[in-house]
């Protein structure tokens, strides 16, 4: 019991409630991302022009197909362009030449048959391979 009622019930021999609300937690001001659930994606490029990887390695990540894999890259199930060999990157803008009369390319590509259509192409590269070995006999 909260103690203006038994104040009031002691003078007026009535009990007349009166309910008092307490906080229950302490206002606090507003933080920026103190529990932030969501963590970026940070897709995009992951390697640039020019520079060497191992076989494996991550190239690219994206949703929709922006970069297209070139020589030695793979492409992944999630879209990810990854390097199949050794090697050193070489990013190339190459011209696309479409097959108009299919359903999708008309879907995506349509009003643009006049003009010259780019895509972006990731390649590796592999390394030479070493001459230390010398033929002596053959079998």
């Amino acid at each position: 019991m909260s103690l203006n009622y038994i104040l009031n019930t002691a003078k007026n021999r009535t009990p007349i409630l009166d309910v008092i609300r307490n906080a229950s937690k302490k206002t606090g001001g507003s933080t920026k991302n103190t529990n932030c659930k969501v963590k970026p994606k940070r897709r995009g490029w992951k390697v640039q022009d020019g520079h060497y990887v191992k076989a494996g390695h991550m190239l690219a990540t994206q949703l929709t197909t922006r970069f297209h894999p070139g020589l030695n890259v793979g492409f992944g199930r999630n879209g990810t362009l990854f390097a199949m060999e050794a090697g050193k990157v070489v990013i190339t803008c190459e011209k696309f030449d479409p097959y108009w009369e299919h359903t999708w390319v008309q879907r995506i590509y349509g009003g643009r048959e006049d003009q010259t259509i780019y895509k972006k192409y990731f390649n590796v590269i592999p390394e030479p391979q070493h001459n230390r070995f010398k033929l002596i006999d053959e079998v």
